[in-house]
């Protein structure tokens, strides 16, 4: 009795079989002859399509919002604390100055984790009259936060490899030293393992930014790993702080790109290539059937993603007619990608001052 259309959702063969070809200046041609029993029939069919729609859609983001986001934070903060201690345990030990360059890094990922956190905490609160578009965008405070915090630590570690570097000093128990260090560096490897994890499948900007910082703390501790076994084997005593300016270097970069990933965020910079090629691909599908638009703008806050379009339709649609047109555009949008609110604005096809309030001033 029915087919599945392109958006997924049923289409009774009197609907399919009816095709509507545009002219030039919009007029129809109606290549098919409805009775009236089947358009009520296929309007009704079509309200129920989208009703079905919006609740699964209203389920998922139930789910999404019901999923917190705050224990992967609090992991973090324990693979922190846990670190710190098993670094400044080895720096003691040893008084390798590369070792206490990581031990610092680890006090720096605590204050990032204890952001993350509170920016977690923000984030999930619903929408109300003060912030109608949600709180998700005080992710990339946290990002930024995080990203600032990574290129102080590097600025630290080369203050302190430069001080070693004029004034030597020999290492002591390096074996017991390095043990203590991997140790800190498995912890912060599986905690940054769960959090990027956790934050590709919730698209949380706070815990990617936690997990690179994280990472960034493993290759720190592998640079600091290879000085200090260097000077056991070679005796070369400025090989530590050496490796410990190396490694300060390349976390400069992971810092750097968080910076601007959080001010892209929070220039409502439009959403990535890929994501924004799944929107073209379903107005293109639209177009196709003689529906244009324009004014097509995007942008991402936190998890949440907005599509904003002006949707052309022929002058002389009922009001009703071109309502449940921008219902279905907006269920394929949304259907392509998830956790998205699309708003769209109807205007006549044949009209010229519809392309004037492309620009956004209008």
């Amino acid at each position: 009795m029915a087919s599945v259309a392109s958006f997924g959702v049923l289409v009774s063969p009197a609907l399919r079989t009816r095709t509507v070809r545009m002219k030039t200046g919009g007029e129809e041609v109606d290549d098919g002859v409805e009775d009236k029993a089947a358009s009520r029939d296929d309007r009704l069919l079509i309200e129920f399509n989208m009703m079905m729609t919006s609740s699964a859609s209203g389920v998922h983001n139930v789910r999404m919002s019901s999923t917190s986001l705050k224990r992967y934070a609090w992991l973090s903060i324990c693979a922190a604390l846990t670190t710190i201690l098993l670094k400044g345990l080895a720096w003691r030990i040893t008084g390798s100055v590369g070792l206490l360059s990581d031990a610092l890094e680890s006090v720096v990922n605590l204050a990032g984790a204890m952001m993350a956190l509170a920016m977690i905490t923000i984030a999930e609160q619903p929408a109300d009259d003060q912030h109608a578009y949600g709180h998700g965008k005080a992710e990339y405070f946290s990002a930024g936060f995080e990203g600032l915090l990574i290129l102080l630590a590097a600025i630290g570690i080369a203050v302190a490899a430069i001080e070693r570097l004029r004034d030597p000093q020999p290492l002591e128990q390096l074996g017991i030293g390095l043990a203590v260090s991997v140790m800190a560096s498995i912890v912060n490897l599986l905690a940054s393992r769960i959090l990027l994890a956790a934050g590709r499948k919730h698209r949380s900007m706070t815990l990617e930014a936690d997990a690179q910082h994280l990472m960034t703390d493993v290759w720190t501790s592998a640079g600091v790993i290879a000085g200090v076994a260097a000077v056991a084997l070679t005796g070369w005593l400025w090989l530590d702080p050496l490796l410990a300016l190396l490694v300060a270097l390349n976390i400069v970069w992971t810092g750097w790109r968080l910076l601007c990933r959080s001010t892209e965020g929070l220039m409502d910079v439009a959403l990535p290539p890929a994501e924004h090629a799944l929107v073209l691909a379903v107005l293109t599908r639209y177009r196709q059937q003689g529906i244009d638009y324009h004014a097509l703008r995007t942008r991402e806050s936190g998890a949440r993603r907005f599509v904003e379009l002006h949707v052309l339709v022929p002058g002389e649609w009922t009001i009703q007619r071109g309502h449940e047109l921008a219902e279905r555009l907006e269920s394929d949008i949304r259907f392509a990608l998830p956790h998205t609110t699309v708003l769209t604005h109807l205007e006549p096809l044949d009209d010229p001052v519809s392309q004037d309030d492309i620009e956004l001033d209008r």
